[in-house]
Parts: structure tokens; C-alpha cells; sequence
């Protein structure tokens, strides 16, 4: 694969390259007609919530009622929305090409790295899909959330630091090109297509998510407000790429966790003192286990761990920023605090929406996607009810950026083998496709956002073995990586089509097991065959993929990892009443501290990695925005 990484950074350098020497003027001037034509449209766009803003303001002033103050903070929170957006892409100016506008030329620090990182993970999903499931389930529904999650960032470690060291000495952007430098465009294009495929439902999240809280706080009918953000969110992407979506992920973070914090207030001190042991006497089942609806068994409880440990790694758009880090550091420090970060963040959706059993009883199914606007519409006021709008926004839009920015490079780099050379009409036209894709799915939802997510992520996570042993393993072939993915997909398509059922555990389940089954026996048949040592490799794939641990320390710290997991499923805790402590049922402060502990034992592993690195073994450091491979891989 010599030589099929490159990057030119001028359209004339890249006729030139395609047999077109005289073509780089004409293709330079359509360049710059299409920049001029986005960043016009995008000016437009302001100037609609610039000019929405003012006649609010107006009808404010003179009276005209609550909503128009809804509209107008809104509108506002539109605007610097778009104005961030645009503000960072006048600033990409370090790196153009592919790097430059896919992966903001591979110089995100540690901050930039864990705001992106948990913006991007934190969606219209949980936001207001928690607030749904903590209606319906009740706060059982928080552990399995956020110590599953914070768990998770193990993975950042055991794929993230390779992959991010092989993806900046050959060049790559995009998930799928790490499997295509291993086992060539096949395999690459499956993977490709199998993200493209799960990515899409949870991309509809997020304008359904939309459409709920704009139907809800400002009247705005829900198509009409679903596809209103899925246009700005495209328009921002499109012009400014990965610097866009960091700069506008970094703000919506901070506003979307204030007005949970807020909401989450108010809703306490509407329910009077003791919220929470008002609401173990009237609902106990919304404050223990097995949850309200009776369904977190411990059997299910594990596999959703399970589920978010496989899948979370494998969304494209978080493990583009693997790619996208500076060095290794941001995201060893984004590992030891992102436990952190989930065991508060994920704690505020699912309270707020068990506590709104209390105000708003009787909703059932999708219906109980609603409660959090529902909440904030009722009990927090005009101004209230326009900034938990805003807030609910910025989660939806933090996520779905990144879904279009990733899914973009995706679809044109690994489906059609486009752009190579940067941002391309190929990806500029994916970026659109996918925005319309999702908000038709969004129209008609066919199940609660739960439902929808836990699907999607169970397709994404098929693909976790593929890599692990792309990453790791030298005797597995690129059959064996197609027929994993198919394998683990097949069945997931199954379960969802009702063929196939799983009492007692998640689809997950039986499709990681499948798809690991596949690699197992191709390596073993690489041990039998010969001279067999599997697809392409060399020395300097594996010394990027080596964590340096030594083999006794390597085995402790997945003993601990292992330990922290079987902690997390507190089993003996099941079907016991709860007994609120300081204002909480007794076992969230022991999943607070389960979140602490995990915190601080990320922090051990990341000092160590950091030191072996730095130590003994140095990784290659290339020039921003080299696609060059110096081997055929």
C-alpha cells in the first residue's frame, strides 16, 4: 500500500498528482467559489437569528408574552453558536488537507481532547434519553451509565494510544483506514460500512431529541425543530470542520451541565425537603434494583456494562480524536478523569427525570422522552424554561457534529475512496447525506431513544475484537476480520428483526461473542498453517501497539480492571430496599465513590504507559498532516 496515504495541499499539486497538470487553476477557483458560497450562506443563517433575536426583544418589550423570551435566548444561543463555529475556522491555519479539517491538524491538547471527547459522548442520548429511562427505570438506571462508561476509558489504552500512534506515523483519519493499513480496502470498506450503517440511528437521536425540546419549550412543531438543527449543525460542520466542532463542543459542554445542574435544583426544591425520600416512599422501586419497570436484572445490568465498554471506543466520532490528540499525554489524562466527569454528569439527567414521577405521572413508552422540557416547561419559569432549551440543544448539536464531521471523512475516504488528498465534494456532499438521513429516520421514531441507542451501539461494538486485534495481533488475516464483522452483525440484524432472542442479557452479548469466535479460530488456523503470521505487519505496527507493562504487570492491572467490573454489578444490593443517606438512597454515594476509585486507578495506568514511553521507547513524531506511509503495510 506504498504511497496510497498521500496528502497534497493544493488543488493544482493535486491534479498535477492525477494527470492533470493543467487543471489546478480552475479546480483553485472552484475551490473558492464553494468556500464563498458556504461562508455566505453561513453568514445568512446569522443574520435570520441576529434579526429573530431583535423583534423578540421587541415583542418583549411591549408585552406580547413568555414565548417570545424563549425564542429570543435561543436565537442568541444560535447565533454564538454559529459565530464560535465560524471564528475557528478562520483561525485553521496551521494545517490544511485532510488533517487540517478532519482531525484540526493533530494538535488538540489535554483540555481540548477530554471536552470534545465527553461533548461528543454526551448526546440528545443523554440528555434526554437518561431523563426518559431514569421516568421509567428510576435511578438504577445511573450506575449503569456512568461506571460502564468511566470504565470504559480503559479502552483508551488498549486502542486509543496505538491507534493514535500508528494513525500519526502513517497518516490515517478516519477508524477504518487503521484496518485497511493492516488487511487492506476490503476489510476497510466492511468496517466503513458496518460504522455507517449503526451510526445513522444514533445520529437520529439527536433531531429527535431536538424536535422533543423545541416542541415542548417553544411550541415549534417537531419536524420543524428537528430539522432546524440538523441545517445549522451541517452549516457549522461544513465550514469549519474538526477546529469547529471542538471550539462549539468546548461551550455546549459547559452550558449543557449547567442547565442540567440548574434543572436538576429546581426540581428539587419543587418536590419540597427530601426529594429523594419522598420518592423512595411513593415509588421504592425508582430508588433500588431492579428499577421501576422491573428490568435491570443483574443479567441485563452486565450486559450494558459490557455494552458500552465494546461500543463507546468504536463510535467514529470518539475514535477520531485518538487521531486528532497531540501526543499521548491528553489522552491518558482524559482517561483518568473521564470516570469523573460521567460518575457526576450522567448522575443530573437520570435524577431530574426519576424525580419527575413526582410532577408529571402517567407518561408511558416514547412518551417518557419528554419529562426533562416537560419539567423545565412547568416548574422553572420563562427564562428557566429558554436556557434548558439552549442547554438541551448544546448536547444534541456537541454530538452530532462530530457524528456528520466523521461520518463525512468515512464515507468519502473508505466507501468511495475519495479525497485523499483532503476535503473533498465527496465529503462535503456525505456530510449532507448523513444530516438528511437522520432527521428522516428522526420523523418517525420506532421506539424510545433507549431502545434506538442500545441497537446502534450493539452494532458498533461487533467491531471492538476487529480492532483489538487488528491492533495486537499478528496471526489473524483479513477474511477472518470480514467474516468477524459480518458474523457479529448477522446476529445483531437477527435479534432486531425478532428471529433471534436473548432472555436475560442484551444483543450484545451473543454478537461480541460471535464476532470473537471468528478471530479465535482464524488465529488458531494461523497457528497450524505454516508460515503463517497473518496479514501484513511489520515490527514498527507492533512497537506502536506495546504498552510496556511487562507480562506481571500487564495481568495485575486487568485483575484490577476485572475487580472494578464485578464491584460495579452490586449484585447482593438487588431487590433490598433503599435507605437514603445525606439526601441519596445509600448506594449512589457508593457508586460516587466506585467512580473515584476508578478514577484514580486510570491515573496509575496512565503514569505508567507515559513513563515507558517516554523511558525506553519513543514514539516516531512526522510532520502534521503527513500521509506518507514509509512502508508497505
Amino acid at each position: 500500500m506504498t504511497g496510497s496515504w498521500h496528502a497534497w495541499h493544493t488543488p493544482a499539486e493535486l491534479c498535477q498528482a492525477r494527470g492533470h497538470p493543467d487543471s489546478g487553476g480552475r479546480v483553485c477557483v472552484a475551490v473558492v467559489g464553494v468556500c464563498v458560497a458556504a461562508v455566505g450562506v453561513c453568514v445568512a443563517a446569522v443574520g435570520v437569528c441576529v434579526a429573530a433575536v431583535g423583534v423578540c426583544i421587541v415583542l418583549c418589550i411591549n408585552g406580547e408574552g413568555h414565548l417570545p423570551v424563549r425564542i429570543a435566548v435561543v436565537a442568541l444561543y444560535l447565533c454564538v453558536v454559529l459565530g464560535v463555529g465560524l471564528a475557528a475556522r478562520r483561525r485553521d491555519t496551521v494545517a490544511r488537507g485532510a488533517s487540517g479539517y478532519y482531525l484540526a491538524g493533530r494538535l488538540l491538547g489535554p483540555l481540548a481532547v477530554l471536552a470534545t471527547m465527553a461533548a461528543t459522548n454526551f448526546s440528545g442520548f443523554t440528555v434526554v434519553g437518561f431523563a426518559g429511562a431514569g421516568y421509567r427505570i428510576g435511578l438504577g438506571f445511573y450506575p449503569v451509565m456512568a461506571i460502564g462508561t468511566g470504565l470504559m476509558a480503559v479502552s483508551f489504552a488498549i486502542v486509543g494510544l496505538p491507534a493514535h500512534r500508528i494513525g500519526r506515523r502513517l497518516g490515517l483519519v478516519t477508524p477504518a483506514e487503521l484496518i485497511g493499513a493492516r488487511f487492506g480496502r476490503g476489510a476497510a470498506g466492511v468496517t466503513a460500512c458496518a460504522m455507517a450503517l449503526f451510526t445513522l440511528p444514533y445520529l437520529a437521536i439527536q433531531p429527535m431529541a431536538a424536535g422533543y425540546a423545541l416542541e415542548a419549550l417553544l411550541g415549534i412543531p417537531y419536524v420543524i425543530g428537528a430539522a432546524l438543527v440538523t441545517v445549522i449543525v451541517a452549516l457549522y460542520v461544513l465550514a469549519g470542520g474538526m477546529r469547529s466542532v471542538v471550539w462549539t463542543d468546548f461551550a455546549q459542554g459547559i452550558l449543557m451541565t449547567a442547565v442540567l445542574a440548574v434543572g436538576l435544583f429546581v426540581v428539587v426544591r419543587a418536590t419540597g425537603g427530601g426529594a429523594f425520600t419522598t420518592l423512595t416512599e411513593r415509588f421504592p422501586a425508582l430508588t433500588s434494583r431492579p428499577g421501576g419497570d422491573g428490568s435491570l436484572v443483574v443479567g441485563i445490568w452486565a450486559s450494558y456494562m459490557l455494552l458500552w465498554f465494546l461500543a463507546d471506543p468504536m463510535l467514529p466520532q470518539l475514535f477520531q480524536r485518538f487521531y486528532a490528540a497531540r501526543g499521548e499525554r491528553p489522552i491518558v489524562i482524559s482517561m483518568a478523569l473521564y470516570p469523573i466527569v460521567t460518575g457526576v454528569l450522567f448522575f443530573l439527567p437520570v435524577a431530574i427525570g426519576a424525580l419527575g414521577r413526582l410532577h408529571v405521572p402517567g407518561l408511558v413508552g416514547k412518551e417518557t422522552d419528554r419529562i426533562l422540557p416537560m419539567l423545565m416547561e412547568n416548574l422553572g419559569g420563562d427564562w428557566l424554561a429558554a436556557l434548558a432549551c439552549a442547554g438541551l440543544l448544546a448536547g444534541i448539536m456537541s454530538t452530532m457534529d462530530s457524528q456528520l464531521l466523521t461520518m463525512g471523512s468515512v464515507i468519502e475516504r473508505d466507501v468511495f475512496g475519495r479525497g485523499r488528498g483532503g476535503r473533498g465534494l465527496a465529503g462535503r456532499v456525505a456530510i449532507v447525506a448523513m444530516a438528511v438521513g437522520g432527521f428522516l429516520l428522526s420523523i418517525r421514531p420506532p421506539a424510545s431513544i433507549l431502545s434506538v441507542a442500545t441497537q446502534a451501539f450493539a452494532g458498533l461494538a461487533v467491531l471492538f475484537p476487529a480492532f483489538f486485534a487488528a491492533i495486537h495481533i499478528r496471526r489473524v488475516s483479513a477474511p477472518g476480520v470480514i467474516i468477524s464483522i459480518i458474523a457479529g452483525e448477522l446476529v445483531v440484524a437477527l435479534s432486531y428483526a425478532g428471529v433471534l432472542s436473548w432472555p436475560g442479557m442484551l444483543t450484545v452479548v451473543p454478537a461480541a461473542m460471535a464476532a470473537t469466535l471468528v478471530l479465535l479460530v482464524d488465529i488458531i488456523l494461523g497457528r497450524m498453517v505454516q508460515g503463517r503470521i497473518g496479514s501484513a505487519a511489520d515490527d514498527a505496527w507492533f512497537e506502536d501497539a506495546a504498552s510496556g507493562l511487562g507480562r506481571t504487570r500487564l495481568i495485575g492491572w486487568c485483575a484490577l480492571v476485572t475487580a472494578l467490573f464485578v464491584l460495579s454489578v452490586d449484585w447482593w444490593r438487588f431487590g433490598v430496599p433503599s435507605t437514603v443517606v445525606a439526601g441519596l438512597p445509600g448506594w449512589v454515594w457508593y457508586f460516587f465513590a466506585l467512580s473515584v476509585l476508578v478514577s484514580l486507578a486510570f491515573t496509575g495506568l496512565g503514569r505508567r504507559l507515559l513513563r515507558y514511553r517516554a523511558g525506553g521507547s519513543p514514539v516516531p513524531s512526522p510532520k502534521i498532516d503527513s500521509m506518507n506511509s514509509s512502508g508497505s503495510r
